[in-house]
């Protein structure tokens, strides 16, 4: 079974078209989708079934790690843990 903090995670690499890759805490994640959601024009009728930004920023969180928009923009982003835990062998 694998061990549980091999799941956990203090930054989000982030990926896009036009930039090279970034590191977000989950709070500066979280507010970049929220700027990227209110910029689009077309949202899937996944995350315009949700009422307010907040929740369709939670469900592409919770549901995937990457969301397409718009002429080929995307965003991805992968839980990293940047230090080995000190209580790992």
């Amino acid at each position: 079974m694998a061990d549980p903090r091999m799941y956990e995670g203090d930054q989000y690499v982030v990926l896009t078209a036009d930039a090279p890759e970034q590191f977000y805490t989950e709070a500066e994640l979280r507010n970049k989708l929220a700027e990227l959601l209110t910029q689009a024009s077309e949202l899937s009728p996944e995350l315009a079934a949700y009422p307010t930004v907040a929740e369709r920023v939670q469900y592409l969180l919770d549901t995937g790690c990457r969301w397409e928009w718009g002429d080929g923009q995307f965003m991805e982003w992968y839980l990293v843990r940047l230090e080995k835990p000190r209580s790992w062998p």
